[in-house]
């Protein structure tokens, strides 16, 4: 077992390589051991290919399978789990209500990730914290980001099983106690959006057009004091930007919002922002760029 141990957990294939793909492949090449666990296979995401446009959510979830195993080989993870085991969580969907915000649907699939039973789903994950062990573990915040239900629900899961893992007498079946040293919010990246937006307009860049800095601020909706660390892209911006076109049912990369996201990279100050939500803080003096910054491994 390797002396540093990460586990991040999303939602559906893609989110890994849109949010965590530095992080990733950072830790996986300093020899920590790396475990990404996906809740859904992402069946009802909105489908770019045209010659996919045919697919059933069924289908769609077993192309997707195929397209994060690539992402893996691109980032180097070699530890991928499936919440429950493949298949055993629905990609809930989402919609959106008259102001533009994200709600779940009316009625989900069934054996959808949003309606699953939160103790079930939290033990299947208290199963693999306790066989990985790792110190840090890293999720959505309580809103899942940008507010789609699976989001939200990995992080009640997430947070529940981080607890739950370290209580003796809880579920001794499923191993030894493990207490996670660390929980971290995966957050967006304050300052590198807002210094993006205003190259963009300085360069006449048109990624951006259609957002107005009010917009942006409402977008993003977070103190840059809060981010407590930031893994760099440098030198890793080829990889991640691999690892996210190896989705190609989801994302197209020639889209604005892609094409975005490559330019935020670009930035100073660049990289993936974290919260810290429990356990041990990170040492005093602004943004760290180590998750595993002040616990001595």
């Amino acid at each position: 077992m390797s002396e540093r141990r990460l586990m991040l957990v999303h939602a559906h294939p893609d989110d890994e390589s849109s949010q965590s793909p530095a992080t990733l492949s950072r830790y996986v090449d300093e020899g920590a051991q790396v475990t990404l666990v996906t809740c859904t296979l992402g069946e009802l995401g909105e489908i770019q290919m045209p010659e996919l446009a045919h697919y059933s959510p069924a289908q769609l979830g077993e192309h997707r399978f195929t397209e994060v195993a690539e992402a893996m080989q691109i980032l180097g993870v070699t530890d991928h789990q499936w919440l429950g085991g493949r298949g055993r969580y629905h990609d809930s969907g989402m919609t959106t209500d008259e102001h533009g915000n994200v709600i779940p649907v009316p009625e989900p699939p069934e054996s959808s990730f949003w309606t699953a039973d939160l103790q079930e789903a939290a033990n299947h994950l208290v199963a693999l914290l306790r066989d990985r062990r790792p110190q840090v573990v890293a999720t959505y915040d309580p809103f899942g980001n940008y507010g789609h239900p699976d989001h939200i629900q990995a992080h009640r899961v997430t947070m529940y099983a981080s607890q739950l893992a370290a209580i003796p007498f809880h579920r001794p079946d499923l191993g030894e106690p493990w207490q996670v040293s660390r929980v971290l919010w995966i957050t967006h990246n304050p300052t590198a959006w807002t210094r993006a937006f205003e190259r963009a307009e300085e360069e006449g860049l048109t990624m951006f057009d259609g957002w107005d800095k009010e917009t942006l601020e409402r977008r993003l909706n977070l103190d840059p004091s809060q981010v407590a660390a930031v893994i760099p892209y440098t030198g890793r911006e080829e990889k991640c930007f691999q690892a996210l076109a190896a989705h190609r049912s989801q994302v197209d990369v020639d889209s604005p919002l892609w094409q975005a996201f490559s330019f935020i990279r670009t930035v100073e100050g660049s990289g993936e922002a974290y919260r810290f939500a429990a356990g041990v803080p990170f040492p005093e003096g602004g943004p760290a760029d180590d998750l595993f910054a002040g616990l001595g491994v």
